[in-house]
């Protein structure tokens, strides 16, 4: 029984974590997984999968932290083989990129037995994304002007010119950044990119644009940055 838990390439030279460390620190890093999920959850979309994921994430660092145990080549392999999840993830936002790397810190921190830092930086960071949330740190003032804009045009018209003197007239800036043909191509589909001058010019942009598209279809949504992550 006093072996059971000794590793099987263990030498005499090597340093052996004792039960009662691995569960002290496998127990905190738990906690501290569930308080770093319960902060996420505040004021902000999530699945069932991802925050049960942020709560056991840093236990599983913490293990791996434990058992590398100062061997360089063990922490290079950990490396590559953390490397490979990371291809094998969906993607994912940068407030869920932060969130994983906050979990893996703290994972790391309590590996190393820093216990109190680990929760000291979790309550730190912690109410810090909660303030940032309940202040909405980050929202772009008059973020209704920021538009993108598809109009489906006859393809008889010339799509170079044929909007210009509209998107002049009640933007502030423009840009095409989109052709696309559809139905068997007979009509084309234009995405523009747009800053209004004024917020409640919306509905008169839309007016013009169907005047000179003959009433087909104009989509206008908020723009929208999307990067891959994870």
């Amino acid at each position: 029984m006093p072996n059971i838990f000794k590793g099987v390439f263990d030498s005499n030279t090597t340093e052996i974590i004792s039960v009662s460390t691995f569960l002290i620190c496998t127990l905190s890093a738990l906690v501290i997984g569930m308080v770093l999920a319960w902060m996420y959850m505040y004021r902000t979309r999530y699945t069932k999968s991802f925050v049960t994921a942020l709560a056991i994430l840093p236990a599983v660092v913490c293990v791996v932290i434990m058992m590398v145990n100062g061997n360089i080549g063990t922490g290079v392999a950990v490396a590559g083989a953390f490397g490979l999840v990371r291809f094998r993830s969906a993607p994912g936002t940068a407030k869920e990129i932060s969130a994983l790397f906050m979990a893996m810190g703290v994972g790391l921190l309590t590996g190393m037995g820093y216990i109190g830092y680990a929760f000291l930086f979790t309550v730190i960071v912690g109410a810090a994304k909660m303030l940032y949330e309940q202040l909405d740190f980050g929202t772009k003032k008059n973020n209704q002007k920021y538009l993108t804009v598809q109009v489906t045009i006859p393809e008889d018209l010339d799509y170079h010119q044929v909007l210009d003197e509209v998107m002049d007239e009640y933007t502030a800036s423009w840009e095409m950044t989109q052709v696309k043909t559809t139905n068997m191509g007979s009509l084309f589909r234009l995405t523009y990119e747009i800053t209004l001058k004024k917020v409640n010019q919306e509905k008169e942009l839309i007016d013009q644009l169907r005047v000179r598209n003959g009433n087909l279809e104009i989509v206008v949504s908020q723009q929208v940055n999307v990067t891959n992550g994870l």
